[in-house]
């Protein structure tokens, strides 16, 4: 049953802007996940790029990492994803034979971010379930869809 005490509080969060709070959460969520990540010398571009280059049966050119990942972006820039091909071309973690793949050493970095990446989420994460999770995210991609925005799992 709801208390008088739980409807004001649904009440008064109901009338909050969504826009303010989805970017409040934004940028201290980026900001946390950025950081760790820098604090292992990679950005997070650069972890997009071993995901997609690692999960390709055939590797991935330079000019098909970016395309890919064009979507993920933002306020990143278009050249981000290019420079974090090039940096792991120059670091040895890519090979350079027109199909990059992960050499040794970025399938080496890829299983060390992996488990930093699965530390955030399980801390990001903490007291929330996964249905609590998956009706906010619900929620999110309705909002979008309701003024014509395309939104669905990735």
């Amino acid at each position: 049953m709801t208390t008088d005490h739980a409807r004001l509080d649904v009440t008064a969060l109901a009338a909050q802007p969504v826009a303010y709070w989805t970017w409040a959460a934004a940028q201290v969520l980026l900001r946390h996940i950025r950081g760790a990540m820098a604090r292992e010398d990679l950005s997070q571009p650069q972890w997009w790029t071993l995901n997609h280059v690692d999960g390709a049966e055939r590797g991935l050119t330079r000019a098909e990492v970016c395309a890919r990942l064009d979507a993920y972006l933002g306020e990143l820039g278009p050249d981000a994803v290019g420079h974090a091909a090039d940096s792991f071309l120059r670091r040895g973690r890519l090979t350079a034979d027109g199909a990059g793949t992960l050499t040794d050493d970025g399938r080496a970095a890829k299983t060390r971010i992996k488990s930093l990446v699965d530390g955030m989420r399980s801390q990001i994460h903490e007291g929330i379930t996964d249905e609590e999770y998956a009706a906010a995210l619900t929620v999110l991609q309705r909002m979008i869809r309701n003024i014509g925005g395309a939104a669905g799992p990735r």
